[in-house]
């Protein structure tokens, strides 16, 4: 092409990149005005490597991470949670779309995979660590987890005394690359791991066939 001044030349190079900025500047915007509607919802409910597919499942839930909360060390390792003197409970962050799916539906998810009965692990994961709690971000959370939990006592579905505590959300932290999305990576291990530790069949007697 042939250009009669330096001038238009240089608009030549110019007026593309323009529109290229423009684009992407539209796309950003795009971008942040759907992560506006993102919520984020956290749950313990022993090993995080079993908590993630049912969350997965969902329509509306745009990611799963496995991670540490509740404790008092900063960035622990998953061996120093695993001693149960950091405080930390192996846990779930949700991030999902109210406007999909809402949080009333992921608290009926979240006790259909864990043993709200038992106060000192869950299944073969004993310790704190492996501890069931929900962990709530606001005072909406926090209104809906407990309308949720007596409406299980009041049902009288299960045999014994709900000990999942309602708990403010603290500091979060991601656990190693190895645990997130584990099942997918493993299959074979993971789902040995699962049915050697007897959570099918725990969360059978508990809530009986789903």
């Amino acid at each position: 092409m042939y250009f009669q001044d330096h001038n238009a030349f240089a608009k030549a190079l110019i007026l593309p990149s323009l529109w290229l900025t423009m684009i992407m500047s539209a796309g950003q915007v795009i971008a942040q005005h759907d992560n506006s509607n993102q919520a984020v919802a956290t749950f313990a409910g022993g090993c995080f490597w079993c908590m993630e597919p049912p969350f997965d499942e969902l329509e509306g839930v745009s990611s799963t991470i496995s991670g540490y909360i509740g404790g008092h060390v900063e960035n622990p390792s998953y061996e120093q949670v695993t001693t149960g003197r950091t405080g930390h409970a192996e846990a779930m962050q949700v991030t999902y779309d109210p406007e999909v799916v809402d949080y009333a539906t992921l608290l009926d998810v979240y006790w259909q995979n864990i043993d709200p009965l038992d106060s000192g692990g869950q299944f073969c994961d004993r310790g704190s660590s492996y501890r069931s709690t929900i962990f709530v971000h606001t005072a909406e959370q926090r209104e809906l987890a407990e309308a949720s939990k007596q409406e299980i006592v009041a049902s009288g579905q299960l045999n014994g005394e709900i000990v999942t505590p309602i708990e403010e959300a603290t500091t979060f932290y991601p656990a190693e690359e190895y645990h997130q999305d584990y099942y997918e990576k493993n299959p074979l291990r993971y789902r040995f791991y699962k049915w050697n530790c007897g959570r099918e069949q725990r969360l059978e007697e508990v809530w009986g066939e789903n």
